[in-house]
Parts: C-alpha cells; structure tokens; sequence
C-alpha cells in the first residue's frame, strides 16, 4: 500500500486524521453467544493480536475486562442490561437511534490520557445478513476493527477480510498496516497525516 491509501485508512469522513492502538494488555469477554462461538471470536482476536505483536491478560486492573463484546436480535435488548449504561454513556438514546438507522454493529471506544485505546464496546445485533455469515468471517472482521482506531470510513467499500481458496483471511495490506502500527518506535496515537507516510515506509 503507498501512502495515500494507507492514510484513507484513518481520515475520518470530517477530514481529520486519526489513528490509535492499545495501550494496555487486552482481556475480551463476549456475551450472548454459545461455548462454540464463544471459542471462535476469542480465537480470533488472539490471532489479531498476535499479528500486531501486542499482548492479551486474564484481567484488566481498572475495567476487569476492556473489550466486551455483545451478540443479541434487537437493539432494545442492550439498555437491559444492569449498569452498561454506565460504561457507555447515553446507552438508550444511541441505541434508538442505531435502530432508527437499520444499524447491525456498533463500536464504541475509550482512550486514556495518553489518547490510546483503553477500552472497547462492540454491539452486534444477529440481523438476517450477520446470521447468515460463518462464525468464523464475523469474529475474524470485529478483531481486525477493533485492533486499531480506523477511519469512521475506512472499511465502508472494502472489507478488511479477503478469501483464500476455502478459508477467510485477513487482507494481507491490512495485516501489515496493524504490524506497522504496533511497531514500538511508532506512537501509540497519531493525528497527523505524516504518521502515514512512516506507516507506509514500514510496509513497503
């Protein structure tokens, strides 16, 4: 990928840049799913995370866990839940709107001091389209989105996700802007263009 490209990737539809990643060890949890997906989506941001040499943990000391993710059918489900409200602010008017909208997923991130990723919240609702997407293509698209903050547009036209013969697999120039990313020497939060440009160098 040449600069361009890579910088598409965290402009943000008001023309901002903006990338960030973790800045902390990450501890999934995943609700609303059976034993058998619960296994495939954590296998699948373990690899993520593998990819972009970062670090998992048992327990977060300040959240417990920092990235939950959340499977139900139907966006009033989610202000139901006992003091979600309070991790994501304003709970029931988003949710409202996100139906209001049609919407089948949702992230909301949290950063620290430091602008990097501390937490996220990822909400899938089980609509007809999800429902009918292997286990594995769904769990393997949320890690690649959550692994860094993209663009608002980023994966609008495109899926992060390509096939190989039988299996889905990560974009290989997806692959890579994550491990360029989280190479130490780059900074855990960036919003100037030039930020692509060394990303780019790093790919290439």
């Amino acid at each position: 990928m040449d600069s361009k490209a890579v910088e598409a990737l965290f402009t943000r539809s008001d023309g901002s840049y903006l990338c960030a990643r973790w800045g902390r060890p990450i501890v999934p949890v995943v609700f609303g799913v059976e034993d058998a997906t619960l296994s495939v989506v954590k296998g699948a941001i373990e690899a993520v995370v593998a990819l972009a040499g970062h670090r998992m943990a048992e327990t977060d000391p300040e959240l417990g866990a920092n990235l939950m993710v959340f499977f139900f059918r139907d966006w009033a489900e989610l202000p139901q839940v006992p003091n979600l409200d309070r991790l994501v602010p304003d709970l029931a008017p988003l949710c409202d709107r996100l139906a209001a909208a049609g919407a089948n997923q949702y992230r909301a991130f949290r950063f620290d001091e430091a602008g990097a990723i501390r937490a996220v919240f990822v909400f899938i609702r089980m609509d007809d389209v999800l429902s009918e997407m292997p286990a594995e293509t769904l769990a393997l698209s949320q890690a690649a989105q959550v692994i860094l903050l993209w663009s608002d547009t980023a994966f609008a036209e495109t899926s992060p996700l390509a096939r190989a013969g039988e299996a889905v697999v990560l974009r290989p120039e997806i692959g890579a802007v994550i491990r360029a990313a989280y190479d130490p020497v780059m900074p855990v939060v960036a919003r100037e263009a030039s930020h692509a440009l060394r990303l780019a160098a790093r790919i290439g």
